[in-house]
């Protein structure tokens, strides 16, 4: 074990994730049992998903600054900026939308600032550009040299790769796996670790309907080729990225009366929400076994 895994280590994960049944008689009337895959209590900083993603790529970068993206809400960027704080590296966000330079920090951000990371604002033009060789290099020249790149939610073929465990640790535990997903990442691996006969269905948060070659093309960089079974249902995301309904809302205020458990609003309300609506449809046969996979951070 080198210096850094050692560093990685001393954080005390908890792995494997409990998984944990949940009777809510909306799905029990249809004969489904849900079960919550308690992600979000990997590490009470680097939560969920944010945890796998972000393993095997801060072993890659073994201390060397770290430069990456997200938007006002990211969580990616919190985790980033925490793990950092955590083992002691240097991290720079770049920040889509460069009106908001000028303006108080959200919550968000300012939690990123605190843990010491450099934010840089960009315009949206320079954000959609900035997978382009010329832009990352102008990023890079402002950056300490060896900075390390981490993509838009941390969705690589590292974090891919890190994301296979997470089916693993379902073997035998569920027919259906349901996650959240913002870039891909989590659920492309996800689903490469499921045991045949268990399929992983994927909740996309952000509209656009083109999160599926996305996730073939992290599937080809992380193993050469497709694996598991997957499917995605673009219909619960409430408008997009960071937006909410009444509708919603009002379920996630619910569900946490129910079951005496916070819910985080991106990404693990809408999941939810989803497959209430899908058991509403009968889209489950009767017998079914259902496990949530909670990515976010708890409110």
């Amino acid at each position: 074990m080198n210096a850094f895994d050692l560093a990685l280590s001393r954080l005390r994960p908890r792995l494997p994730s409990p998984l944990e049944p949940v009777e809510d008689e909306r799905l029990t009337r249809h004969g489904l049992r849900l079960l919550l895959k308690r992600d979000d209590l990997i590490h009470p900083e680097l939560p969920g998903n944010k945890w796998r993603k972000l393993a095997l790529n801060l072993r890659a970068a073994d201390g060397r600054p770290v430069l990456t993206f997200g938007g006002a809400y990211s969580h990616h960027l919190r985790a980033t900026a925490a793990a950092g704080r955590l083992l002691g590296f240097d991290t720079i966000g770049v920040v889509r939308g460069d009106e908001l330079a000028g303006r108080p920090l959200n919550p968000s951000l300012a939690g990123c600032a605190a843990d010491g990371m450099r934010l840089v604002f960009v315009d949206r033009a320079t954000y959609r550009a900035k997978n382009d060789p010329e832009v990352l290099a102008r990023l890079l020249a402002q950056s300490p040299a060896g900075t390390y790149v981490v993509p838009e939610g941390g969705s690589n073929a590292l974090a891919v790769q890190g994301c296979v465990e997470l089916g693993r640790e379902l073997s035998g535990a569920a027919d259906v796996v349901a996650v959240a997903c913002g870039t891909g990442g989590t659920l492309a691996g996800l689903a490469a670790g499921l045991d045949a006969g268990q399929r992983a269905l994927g909740v996309p948060v952000l509209k656009g309907g083109f999160l599926g070659a996305e996730i073939r093309a992290l599937q080809t960089a992380a193993f050469g080729g497709p694996r598991g079974a997957w499917s995605l249902d673009d219909r619960f995301h409430c408008g997009g990225y960071a937006r909410t309904t009444p509708a919603l809302e009002a379920f996630a205020q619910d569900f946490e009366a129910r079951h005496e458990l916070a819910i985080e609003r991106l990404y693990v309300a809408k999941m939810l929400y989803g497959l209430v609506a899908l058991a509403e449809e009968g889209a489950f046969a009767p017998g079914t076994r259902i496990a949530a996979v909670t990515t976010g951070p708890r409110s």
